[in-house]
């Protein structure tokens, strides 16, 4: 069976308005995201894009900041300063990658955990390695709620993640271990990759690499999760040879309409969580 995020996602967009619309009513204004983008990358022009129109959809506002190329970096910290100031922004996101020359790290530790609706943060990622989760990377967190709509219980199954990146991998790895998984993490040091994962019950690709995970990496009636968006040939792929492993898994997801859907959504969601934790200080 295909896991949509596309269709969980829409449900989800629907009760978020709904939330949204009695936060407005109630604290007299709209939850806030503001966006920041360096650079002309297509593929950050669409994310930011999507971003922006997900806010309008569930009725949050949103600012968008755009750089050119070759911006001072003090501009752009600044802008992170000044939105870090202001109690009408519940969420900032500085949209990644940044273009070479930039120091991320430098730029991102001046959001406050608070405002952190990406979730990456150490203390936000410290929180949830502590089974104390306040705000949950996007796209694990979508992943988790996908998971949820398959009606398996979790608890004591086996659990693969191939990828170990402070925003996906990782924070995958810790909320499924969260949830009772076995979890083992691989990465591109790992040996006999394909014996570890013919052994998982539940198997996230987040390796970047389009069509790695085989059939013949996938124990018939696996769960597979695939997060990976790689262009080939102008087209989008996923890191699962789809085509193939869907003849051996019980669930997996499509790229695209798989994941990426759902990681919008669940930055709306943080970004509602953060505005509501801020009325209640």
């Amino acid at each position: 069976m295909l896991i949509y995020g596309k269709a969980v996602s829409a449900d989800a967009r629907e009760e978020l308005k709904g939330k949204v619309e009695d936060f407005e009513n109630k604290y007299g204004r709209k939850p806030c995201l503001a966006v920041i983008i360096v650079g002309e990358d297509p593929a950050s022009q669409t994310y930011v894009k999507n971003k922006i129109s997900g806010c309008a959809q569930v009725g949050m506002k949103s600012l968008h900041y755009e750089y050119a190329d070759g911006t001072p970096q003090s501009e752009i910290e600044n802008t992170v300063a000044s939105l870090a100031a202001d109690d009408t922004v519940d969420g900032i996101l500085v949209q990644l990658p940044l273009p070479k020359g930039y120091d991320e790290k430098k730029i991102l530790e001046l959001i406050p955990d608070e405002k952190d609706v990406d979730g990456f943060s150490p203390t936000n990622l410290g929180l949830l390695a502590m089974n104390r989760p306040r705000t949950i990377s996007c796209t694990p967190f979508g992943v988790m709620k996908m998971l949820a709509t398959t009606g398996v219980e979790l608890a004591g199954k086996n659990a693969v993640v191939i990828g170990r990146s402070n925003t996906v991998g990782k924070p995958m790895a810790m909320l499924l271990l969260n949830a009772d998984c076995t979890v083992t993490v691989c990465h591109s040091k790992t040996h006999g990759l394909a014996e570890i994962t013919k052994k998982a019950d539940i198997l996230v690709a987040a390796i970047g690499r389009p069509k790695f995970v085989t059939a013949d990496m996938v124990k018939d009636g696996a769960i597979v999760i695939d997060v990976g968006i790689n262009r080939v040939d102008g087209k989008l792929v996923g890191d699962v040879d789809f085509e193939n492993v869907e003849k051996k898994a019980s669930f997996i997801t499509p790229v695209p309409g798989g994941v990426g859907p759902m990681t919008i959504t669940m930055l709306l969601a943080n970004t509602l969580e953060a505005a509501v934790a801020k009325t209640q200080k």
